[in-house]
């Protein structure tokens, strides 16, 4: 998901740049995933960046000591009971929850309200039905995706016999029991694997595809015994019918056959009706398409919900798949909202949270009192990544239900920290509505600045690390031997934020093993990551918020996170280690005791803003000195500090007596000097602050500035400001290389090395070696460098060694920044084993320079001029460049702006939100690969002011192809033109006005052989003589040299690139060592390679196009004339509508007028059986197919069709324009008697099934009309008529074989002719084959292929579009 940590659902799904996470859970250990680390179980990932959170550190000043192991999970040697054993595995210990709850048994989370903002809470999941007192655990379960919407605005009435016509088209029985004073049905349907988690979708396929296969089975049996028995019983078959006959009963195998091959399942079909019985809105389901067995999941015999919130009670579709569901509707009947859970990741979550097992108490959660609303933010279109829609609505949510805490397991990396549209309103809950905000810092450690948003980058959220204790690792992990003392996760993510500031708040433990939806077929499953330390945080807090309020203490989510930040106990034994777990890990007694002492004193936050003195901005929360620069001068710092009250303080009691003496105090005055005082008042107060890292060694450094109160010191820090330095190590020799010898590891240890990049260095290469251990190793390894308005650069590998040896790599750095290296041994790895492992590590840097970064050929015919030069040592230049995708821009067709009606669109400030939807609309001429583009809102979630993005690509027939948000994907998508719907959201109507051109691209991925391969010269006109080619060469230190990129040929552009389009690709410059790589001459897998880009040109001017002429066509201007006005009474014949009766009278009479003037002119015939077509709904079908008859007629008899044949007979080529408009001539005339044979063919056909009805032929193929029937005669002759002058199995005509086929009885020829039919035939479906194929099967009498087609029928033909 973009969250439960990175950007995938509740299961890890990785994606190219940029990262995202869903801060999962990870089912420990994490997997490898090429560069990235998977993370499972909501845990989101991306190729570059993942989350993992943060390690705890000590608290500083303020906190108490460890005195023992048992106050922060470590032991010296851990033997488990069965006690010890449960309570590991819902850890509470280690933050003395169980301590709490013992000492206070009604603090234990009564009376408080935690939204879960994840992927939605089964309310059927074991423990969350009831609170520690009696009180239902979820007050509300929401969908706030829209992922569950179904358009059930579609009213019907009741019939004669009891029934209503779903929306799927199935006739459903109404239960006569149920209430409806207006009588009027609400319908609507959803696949329901649109409903379900991928896991179980992927369970209900496999289970649904077996039983499928037995009857598809049964059907080719069944097709080989008919088969073998007409073998038998005729030896020689030379008769033409019992060919044709053989040649039938082949074709019914080869289809089933073909058909097992190109089965895929989408899933069964439920019809949701709605109705409103006088008091409540009501909600039944059919789901006998989910059931085993035959009249189960009726809709007459579903139990009505209403929604969650009123009644409280949920529904399971089926015994198969165990999933539990909730309805809510949504303005007046019309939005039905189904909401089921997209992963186990939210449910897990919520058990961590507030858990209650009256028979188990020891799998309670943190906080068994409390109470829940479940805010599913996680799309389950999207495979579980959230949306800005879930997360606006979700807000909402929460602030009607007054909740007072709120739990999100999900985030990314960002752009900017503590910026965008859902900051806002976060900040605005915290500030306004007195809600606490807990989320998962990230799953992307365990490098430095790895901490995503919005957990680790919000100053208004609290964001939590992960922690594992010796007990959690010797019961929950099951590890052969715990490590001595508890320790942060290897993969949590560290701080700081790249503006500084912490990132890391607190750590607890970061796994359990926790309730899970019943559909997963068990009570709970162990997940690890931030996904799990943040609602362990929260349940904590949820007890001290139960606390304040049975004792009237004022709940303040400052107040709250002070005293959780002031009494953590110290993770690690230096002050670096905040960087990794936060002030440590959190003790809830002990911030209970704080809060019980201090409650009186004001309630405010502090809020700190830093520029460097001389620079306006940008400005921080904190000071992070990280390049060579910073580091080898002395900075001064201006530090606002304003302290921040709620919105509902009162000015005179509260703002205007605010005033404190404040005494300041650096952890090293040598480094970080502050005043020794501040008076500060509500308006805030400016100090400085002078960092001199001049004196330091390499490395990492980490210091504080922090006020106390000198009235009230035991308040411990009231505001904290980072310093962090990593002073890097400059490499000066040269060629530049580096190497960090014997360095010694054990589980969980880290070591860092911060590097200066040289100059010109674009690329790494390094190689690690390990030596000194006897069991397998597993390590992380990232490199972190920070650049300005950009996400961290990040590389990482998890490398798994099975012995001593060595492993080489190469990655991207940009030169002139710092490089962190991050070497971990994984927490769990090599425990049980007493030895070491010694890893020696080198780097050597490498680079080529150009004067180009991105390369942009400008569509002329001029080479580009690259200017290359190694700063660093000799280089092998070998360049190499490609185009392999092409971008084409749209704009929106047509634009939508409205005010979304319900109230869960309506901002806690009573704003209504609005949507913008922007149509665009586009053609594929080949199946390809796509990908919509929005550059300006693309990529970012967090750090985006607008609210939300969706986007939906269908076809004509209102399929959708595609859908997706701001991380859009690629989709396969067949042939034809398509619309894409973009749905924007915000409330400022100003905002969305501005976009309503917004230029979107397509961007389409090139097959193998359209791909361009630029070529290269050390010539400028290299391009145009053809020599000079450049291939390669040696970059001299200090000399430059220059060679072209030449554009591609013209001829050479794929097709269907229109002017303005841009191709893209990539451009590479050096070549990595084969130790490294293979992949020399592939750019794109080069460790350096740059955007390439070619503006496609004017095409070419066709000469030929428009040319006049050359002579005289030889007739007079009278006849030239009275062709002219012929011409113009057809156009106007052909222009007139028919869709009234008085519409069709006048074309009626226009048309017999023409034709008496015109009898025998072929193009008007023509016309006038084209007007006959679009009046297929007149009553009289006999009278009107008679009539197409007789127009057909009239342009066969109006043909001559001897001359035609002796034209065609004669092979020859127009050698003058007469000639070739002679042939256009004849070409068009054998078109529309081909047509005219065709409509006739298909007239004839439905004048037969109207007066006789389909015969029924038996399985030898004997004709079903008689052979003296007129009308047989007649569709007979016209259809080899017609097989005189085309080809009758092409996709124009092939109807007519199918029709004459099923005539004859060879159902199975008929059905293999209609399946090629619709494989040829030009976009977009038609319906009208589909449903013949349809009655082919039933025909047969394939019942499980009728069902299966019927489902599809839904899918290529929806009713509607999907909701938004």
């Amino acid at each position: 998901m973009q969250s439960p940590l990175l950007k995938a659902a509740s299961f890890t799904k990785l994606q190219l740049f940029p990262p995202y996470y869903y801060y999962p859970s990870i089912i420990i250990p994490p997997k490898k995933q090429s560069i990235s680390r998977e993370r499972n179980s909501g845990e989101k990932n991306h190729s570059s960046t993942k989350f993992r959170n943060g390690t705890g550190i000590r608290a500083m000043p303020f906190g108490s000591s460890v005195n023992s192991g048992e106050n922060n999970g470590s032991f010296r040697k851990v033997r488990l009971n069965e006690s010890t054993f449960l309570a590991s595995l819902m850890p509470k210990k280690e933050i003395a929850a169980d301590r709490f709850i013992e000492a206070h048994p009604n603090f234990d989370g009564r009376g408080v309200v935690i939204a879960i903002f994840d992927s939605g809470v089964d309310p059927a999941a074991d423990g969350l039905q009831v609170t520690s007192d009696g009180k239902p655990k979820i007050l509300d379960v929401l969908d706030c995706t829209g992922s569950g919407d179904i358009d059930t605005s579609t009213v019907v009435k009741v019939d004669a016999d009891g029934c209503i016509r779903g929306a799927s088209g199935t006739s459903l029985v109404v239960n006569s029991s149920w209430k409806n004073p207006s009588g009027e049905w609400h319908v609507g349907y959803k696949f329901v694997y649109e409903l379900f988690a991928d896991t179980l979708t992927s369970r209900l396929k496999k289970e649904r595809k077996k039983k499928w296969d037995e009857s598809h089975q049964e059907a080719v049996a069944a097709a080989v015994k008919q088969l073998d028995e007409f073998d038998k019983k005729h030896t020689k078959v030379e008769d033409t019918n019992l060919k044709s006959a053989r040649e039938d009963l082949k074709n019914r195998l080869e289809i089933l056959r073909t058909q097992a091959d190109s089965y895929d399942d989408k899933g069964p079909v439920i019809d949701a009706v709605v109705w409103y019985d006088g008091e409540l809105w009501r909600v039944a389901l059919d789901t006998q398409s989910l059931e085993d067995e035959p009249g189960l999941g009726r809709l007459a015999d579903c139990i009505p919900l209403t929604n969650y919130r009123t009644e409280r009670k949920y529904g399971v579709f089926s015994k198969v798949d165990a999933c539990t569901f909730v309805v809510n509707v949504y303005d007046e009947g019309n939005v039905l909202s189904i909401v089921t859970d997209c992963s186990p990741h939210g449910t897990h979550v919520a058990g961590i949270t507030a858990a209650f097992h009256p028979k188990e108490p020891l799998l309670n959660g943190v906080a068994p009192g409390a109470q829940l609303i479940s805010c599913k933010i996680g799309d389950s279109r999207l495979g579980s990544m959230e949306t800005g829609t879930g997360l606006t609505r979700a807000v909402i949510a929460a602030v009607e239900h007054k909740c007072d805490l709120i739990n999100m397991s999900y985030g990314e990396p960002t752009l900017l920290p503590d910026y965008g549209r859902f900051v806002d309103l976060v900040n605005e809950m915290v500030n306004k509505y007195h809600i606490v905000f807990v989320s998962s810092a990230g799953n992307n450690g365990p490098a430095l600045s790895t901490v995503g948003a919005p957990g680790g980058t919000t100053s208004s959220i609290i964001g939590i690390g992960a922690y594992v204790s010796p007990t959690m690792a010797a019961g929950m992990h099951s590890v052969v031997e715990a490590p001595v003392e508890g320790l942060e996760y290897t993969w949590s993510s560290r701080g700081p934020t790249v503006d500084g500031e912490l990132g890391v708040s607190v750590s607890t433990p970061g796994g359990a093993v926790a309730p899970v939806p019943t559909w997963t077929l068990q009570p709970r499953m162990l997940m690890n990551g931030t996904s799990m330390s943040s609602p362990c945080a929260c349940g904590g807090i949820a007890l001290l918020i139960s606390a304040m309020k049975s004792e009237g203490i004022p709940v303040s989510p400052y107040s709250v996170r002070r005293a959780i930040e002031n009494t953590c106990n110290p993770i690690g034994d230096c002050l670096e280690d905040k960087l990794s777990s936060g002030q440590g890990l959190m003790q809830v007694d002990k911030a209970f005791d704080y809060i019980q002492k201090l409650h009186s004193l004001p309630s405010a936050w502090y809020q700190i803003k830093i520029n460097q003195c001389g620079k306006p901005s940008p400005t921080s929360r904190g000071i992070y000195l990280r390049e060579v620069s910073s580091c080898q001068q002395s900075t001064e710092w201006t530090v606002l500090v304003e302290p921040k009250f709620h919105e509902d303080a009162s000015n005179l009691d509260q703002v205007v007596p605010f005033e404190e003496s404040i005494e300041l105090h650096s952890t090293n005055e040598a480094v970080v000097r502050a005043p020794e005082y501040l008076l500060l008042t509500h308006n805030g107060r400016t100090f400085s602050i002078i960092v001199d890292p001049t004196n330091l060694s390499e490395g990492l450094h980490y210091y504080e500035v922090y006020g106390i109160d000198c009235k009230v010191p035991s308040r411990g820090p009231l505001f904290r400001i980072p310093v962090t330095i990593t002073k890097p190590k400059v490499v000066e020799n040269r060629p530049p290389q580096i190497s960090f010898q014997g360095m010694s590891f054990r589980p969980g240890h880290i070591e860092r090395r911060y590097i200066e990049v040289p100059v010109g260095a674009t690329w790494v290469e390094a190689t690690m070696r390990t030596s000194g251990f006897d069991t397998a190793r597993r390590f992380f390894v990232d490199s972190v460098q920070i650049s300005p308005l950009q996400r961290p650069l990040k590389w990482e590998s998890v490398i798994t060694f099975s012995s001593p040896s060595a492993k080489s790599f190469a990655f991207q750095v940009e030169g002139g920044l710092t490089m962190e290296l991050a070497v971990a041994q994984f927490w769990s790895s090599g425990i049980g084993s007493h030895e070491p492992t010694i890893v020696d590590f080198e780097i050597g840097f490498h680079g080529i320079n150009t004067n180009k970064g991105e390369v942009v050929l400008d569509g002329s015919d001029a080479p580009v001029r690259i200017d290359a030069d190694g700063l660093l040592a000799s280089e092998k230049l070998v360049p190499a460049a490609m185009l392999n995708k092409v971008r084409i821009p749209y704009r929106p067709v047509d634009t939508k702006c409205f005010a979304l009606s319900t109230n869960r669109d309506k901002l806690p400030s009573g704003k209504q939100i609005l949507a913008l939807i922007l149509i665009y609309k586009f053609r594929l001429e080949d199946a390809s690969e796509i990908k919509p583009q929005i550059p300006l809102l693309n990529n970012r979630i967090y750090d985006n002011k607008f609210e939300s993005q969706f986007y939906m690509i269908s076809d004509s027939n209102k399929r959708v192809y595609a859908m997706g948000d701001v991380y859009p994907d690629s989709a396969k998508l067949p042939k034809g033109e398509y619309n894409l719907q973009l749905y924007l959201r915000h409330d400022n109507l100003q905002y969305l006005e501005s976009m309503k051109g917004l230029v979107l691209f397509i961007e389409r991925k090139l097959e193998e052989k359209e791909v361009i391969k630029l070529s290269f010269y050390s010539q400028p006109d290299g391009p145009i003589i053809g020599d000079s080619s450049f291939k390669s060469s040696t970059l001299i230190l200090g000399l430059k040299e220059s060679f072209y990129v030449a554009p591609p040929i013209k001829n050479k552009l794929p097709k269907n690139c229109p002017e303005g389009s841009v191709l893209i690709g990539t451009i590479s410059y050096g070549k990595v060592s084969s130790a490294v790589s293979e992949e020399g001459k592939k750019p794109n897998k080069n460790p350096t390679s740059y955007l390439l880009s070619y503006i496609v040109p004017p095409p070419k001017h066709d000469e030929e196009k428009g040319k006049a002429s050359s002579r005289c066509s030889g007739k007079s201007v009278s006849e030239r004339l009275e062709e002219e006005v012929r011409d113009a009474k057809i156009k106007v014949l052909a222009s007139l509508n028919q869709g009234t009766d008085k519409e069709r009278s006048e074309w009626k009479n226009l048309s017999i007028s023409l034709k008496s003037e015109y009898p025998k002119y072929t193009p008007l015939l023509a016309k006038i059986l084209e007007g006959l077509l679009s009046q297929s709904s007149a009553e009289d079908k006999i009278h009107y197919y008679e009539e197409m008859i007789a127009a057909a007629d009239d342009i066969i008899d109006s043909i001559d069709k001897d001359e035609l044949a002796k034209y065609f007979c004669l092979k020859s080529e127009p050698e003058d324009e007469g000639a070739e408009n002679l042939k256009k001539k004849m070409e068009t005339t054998r078109e529309q008697l081909a047509e005219a044979l065709y409509q006739k063919g298909l007239a004839l056909s439905e004048i037969e099934k109207l007066k006789e009805g389909e015969k029924v032929v038996d399985e030898e193929g004997n004709q079903g009309a008689s052979e003296t029937d007129a009308k047989s005669d007649l569709f007979e002759d016209n259809f080899k008529e017609l097989k005189k002058w085309v080809d009758v199995k092409s996709s124009k005509y092939g109807t007519l074989v199918v029709i004459r086929e099923r005539r004859s009885g060879r159902l199975g020829t008929a059905l293999k002719a209609l399946n090629d039919l619709i494989q040829d035939n030009a976009e977009p479906p038609k319906k009208k084959l589909y449903e013949l194929k349809l009655s082919l099967l039933d025909q047969i009498g394939w019942s499980h292929l009728v069902l299966y087609e019927k489902q599809w029928m839904l899918v290529r033909f929806p009713p509607s579009l999907r909701l938004f």
